[in-house]
């Protein structure tokens, strides 16, 4: 049988398995509490959930006692069987149970459409249309877990009541459930915002609120080192550094769609005064950049021997994200992205693509990012949620699909993962933990240079209109730095360290060489530091490492003598160890300073 089939029919037993152990859980919850109010329970990756309506918390002893009367319900055997209902019928039923929201899930059914239930043995049923295996005796008991409690509104929206939501995993073997549990553990030593925390990098402050980061010292250091990375490669390649402000006109996202397709998804619109406000004649916090390039390029008629044109921006943008999606820097309202638009003509498309492409490559590899693949995030023909002629969107699609198909590269198809405005080749990344994350994404769009007429004068002097490319290798800084942070478990390499060395004076005596040498190295270019704390040599090493600091210099008497400094570094490299001549150390850390 082909792999990938294998692989489907793997995931789809999982996904029955799970979704079964969801409902196991909330007959358990109802039978223990009696008085809570089921909703609804799919499984997810990795797991399954149940948000409940109940006056009183679960607590951790709760859980306990859900989880031993699962284990008890899967004990009894019972049979798992779908049922059709006449909708009036089961209406009354839902009432006399006061399932208020069991009974807004079955109106909202569409008329004429199947109503499905599934039992589990002859009491305990709710609403689903599965997908469920046949009989709880096919879990294994020691194969699941429950794991947290979360706050939830019920369906999403902040407006209607708070729910608890219980989050458990279900898998095959009692090997398997293991296995994740210590995979979860690792993730919660390596969770960006407890590493944050530790190596002083960003913070969160309720009195600036929720999903706006404040970058520390050290967590700019990081930032900029990044930034400036990413700078550089771009200066190579032709592009060209830009600034644009972080408010504009409603009008100017009108013109480009984002009004229309994210209004909620903008922060509110300022307007001077209310007939301002309630004609939309205000400003927006800007939710993305390419409509401020947009008017750089359009400021004056270009000529085709001026492009390509590479716009590029460091620039900050604001969402207004839901506070329950909020999660540390993965998920903020305000971040920025490493943004650039590139203005081609029609002729130029494909090679500045495949250009963007390899851009992209090298910042993986610099970032040490090897395990990702490529998806082509094409739209859905069936979906009206697009802008433009489905002419244009071949075109787009076509210079995509080239483009990996002569670079090489493996990739797999989004049907639907298109932006509004052009679909896009995304890069997907596995972590450590075997999590993935969109980073890069590279964009085709024929639509915006339609809807704010952009043309630029061809070698036969008529017209024409240029295809714009959208880019961003990081995606945005505060989701990078969120990652690394995490794949790192905070172990950056010496070049992407805040802080590459720390000078540890043995006593007191010698802080002044150990302060001299670290203006050598601070000329060097080396980001270094002296720990002038009154603490034993040993506290003081514990606490560099603690820190995570990549290279330690201890000075003491002999050093002082014969102008040396004992390295130590968390990461080996031949030849740069124990005691070593000044200049010596120079020389060779040097190389190591850059990426």
């Amino acid at each position: 049988m082909d792999a990938d089939i294998l692989q489907t029919t793997a995931l789809e037993q999982l996904e029955r398995l799970r979704h079964t152990t969801s409902h196991v859980m909330a007959m358990a919850v109802q039978r223990l509490y009696p008085e809570a109010k089921v909703t609804i329970g799919p499984s997810i990756k990795d797991g399954f959930y149940y948000d409940f309506d109940r006056p009183q918390p679960f607590t951790p002893e709760d859980l306990k006692a859900i989880k031993k009367e699962m284990i008890r319900i899967v004990n009894q055997k019972l049979p798992v069987r779908q049922e059709v209902r006449d909708r009036a019928e089961l209406q009354r039923e839902i009432e006399k149970l006061g399932e208020p929201y069991k009974l807004e899930l079955l109106q909202a059914i569409p008329a004429g459409e199947d109503v499905t239930v599934y039992y589990l043995g002859e009491q305990w049923w709710d609403l689903c249309a599965g997908p469920h295996l046949s009989n709880t005796s096919e879990l294994n008991p020691k194969a699941f877990d429950l794991l947290s409690v979360a706050a939830a509104y019920w369906r999403g929206n902040e407006k209607n009541p708070m729910l608890q939501r219980i989050y458990g995993t279900a898998w095959e073997t009692p090997e398997q459930l293991q296995e994740y549990l210590r995979r979860r553990e690792e993730a919660k030593n390596r969770d960006h915002r407890k590493l944050g925390k530790e190596l002083g990098l960003f913070i969160f402050s309720d009195e600036v609120g929720p999903g706006l980061p404040l970058w520390t010292p050290k967590g700019t250091v990081l930032r900029s080192v990044l930034q400036d990375f990413l700078q550089k490669e771009q200066l190579k390649r032709g592009y060209l550094p830009v600034v644009t402000p972080h408010i504009a006109r409603v009008d100017l996202f009108k013109t480009s769609g984002h009004w229309q397709k994210y209004q909620e998804d903008m922060f509110p619109l300022m307007a001077e005064d209310e007939a301002s406000r309630l004609s939309e004649q205000g400003f927006v916090m800007k939710p993305m950049n390419c409509p401020f390039h947009i008017q750089i390029y359009k400021s004056e008629l270009r000529s085709y021997r001026e492009l390509p044109m590479r716009l590029a921006e460091f620039g900050t943008v604001y969402r207004y994200e839901q506070s329950g999606q909020l999660g540390g820097l993965t998920r903020v309202r305000g971040f920025t992205v490493d943004d650039a638009h590139l203005f081609v003509t029609p002729e130029q498309l494909d090679d500045e693509f495949k250009k963007v492409v390899d851009l992209i490559l090298v910042v993986f590899e610099k970032l040490q990012l090897s395990d990702f693949k490529a998806r082509l995030s094409f739209r859905d023909p069936a979906s009206d949620k697009y802008l433009g002629a489905p002419e244009a969107w071949a075109k787009a699609e076509g210079a995509i699909r080239r483009a990996v198909e002569q670079l090489a590269m493996p990739y797999f198809e989004g049907i639907g993962e298109a932006a509004f405005y052009g679909p896009k080749l995304d890069f997907i990344f596995r972590d450590v933990l075997g999590r993935e994350w969109q980073l890069g994404t590279v964009q085709v769009d024929y639509q915006l240079p339609e809807r704010f007429d952009l043309e630029f004068v061809g070698e036969d002097g008529t017209r024409q209109r240029p295809v714009m490319i959208h880019r961003a290798p990081f995606g945005s800084l505060e989701r990078l730095v969120g990652i690394l942070i995490e794949q790192y478990a905070g172990d950056f390499p010496l070049w992407l360290a805040p802080i590459q060395a720390r000078l540890i004076p043995v006593t007191d005596q010698f802080n002044g060489y150990a302060q001299s040498v670290a203006e050598k190295l601070l000329d060097l270019g080396l980001r270094v530091e002296v720990d002038h704390s009154s603490e034993r040599l040993n506290k003081k090493i514990r606490t560099a490492e603690k820190d995570k600091i990549p290279c330690m210099l201890v000075v003491g008497e002999k050093e002082v003598a014969e102008q040396l400094v004992n390295v130590r570094l968390r990461q080996e490299v031949e030849g740069l160890s124990g005691s070593l001549p000044l200049v010596d150390f120079m020389a060779q850390i040097k190389p190591l300073m850059a990426p």
